[in-house]
């Protein structure tokens, strides 16, 4: 087991912590007795607490939009999902609709669109997402891998937000709501000196200890700071396209989480994410395309 398993004892417990309290969603209800359902439609109030400068965190609206599913399809586990992301969404009212495409024996897939108001008051969408869900604790045991668990150093040896003398960029709310510790050979970004390599690995956790589980993967996938700081480039780094497969369900502990970058043209860079538990087992891979701003 990882040297930092038990370096965050566990205090808050799935399902009762910040993360399912900002990403809870109210099933709407008819307005009065005798009125027609509303299959498949819930209200959120998007939490500021999970936004980076003055936008919400993708992977945070991705749990969001995942969690309505998980209640309007059949199976409880996301298996593959993709969001695009039309418009920023702000912190604030939303509301999420939802449709059952199909639903198998041992898949079932939706989709889901978020909206909110914009400034003149219409409605606009700003997500949407296509999904397949099934139950992870049904899978079958063999697993036939080449890939290998990043190398990080042990998570006394990383660094975080907080260990920075001064602020450090791209970091906003979601950094209190994180234990996310960088490894030192990718930290060149804010020392002044990036390597070039595209390149972020750290341990990821909740800062109340919540242990991880399949929606909060879909927030680790994209809670690092931006590969294109290694790159040399700064600025916000908007998400266009995010899919991720969850794998497995995670052992308790912390998480390891590798994303690279091999290929930056027309100022959009794609995103390769692999996540670790902490019994050695590749639990969530994604793959993103994102902006990037070069001047």
């Amino acid at each position: 087991m990882p040297e930092a398993a038990s370096a965050h004892a566990t205090q808050a417990r799935i399902g009762d912590s910040e993360f399912d309290r900002d990403t809870a969603v109210t099933r709407r209800e008819p307005d009065a007795p005798g009125d027609p359902s509303v299959p498949g439609v819930y209200d959120i109030d998007l939490s500021a607490g999970w936004t980076i400068g003055n936008a919400l965190n993708g992977g945070y609206l991705l749990a969001v939009l995942g969690r309505a599913l998980a209640d309007a399809l059949p199976h409880p586990d996301p298996f593959t999902i993709s969001a695009h992301y039309l418009t920023a969404s702000r912190p604030g009212p939303a509301v999420v609709r939802t449709d059952v495409v199909r639903a198998g024996r041992t898949l079932s897939t939706g989709q889901a669109s978020l909206f909110q108001y914009d400034d003149e008051g219409r409605e606009t969408e700003r997500i949407r997402v296509l999904a397949s869900y099934g139950d992870l604790d049904g899978l079958p045991d063999d697993v036939r891998t080449s890939a290998k668990p990043p190398a990080i150093p042990p998570v006394d040896q990383c660094f975080g937000p907080e260990d920075s003398p001064e602020p450090v960029p791209g970091v906003s709310a979601i950094a209190d709501r994180l234990m996310l510790k960088l490894d030192p050979g990718t930290l060149g970004w804010a020392l002044g000196s990036p390597s070039g390599k595209g390149e972020m690995r750290a341990w990821f956790g909740l800062a109340d200890g919540r242990d991880a589980d399949p929606l909060s993967l879909l927030l680790a996938v994209d809670a690092l700071p931006p590969t294109a700081f290694e790159l040399g480039l700064s600025g916000w780094v908007p998400t266009v396209e995010l899919t991720v497969h969850v794998r497995s369900r995670p052992a308790p502990g912390p998480l390891r989480v590798a994303v690279t970058t091999r290929n930056l043209a027309g100022g959009f860079l794609e995103e390769d994410a692999e996540v670790w538990d902490s019994a050695d087992r590749l639990v969530a891979q994604s793959r993103q395309l994102a902006r990037v701003r070069l001047d």
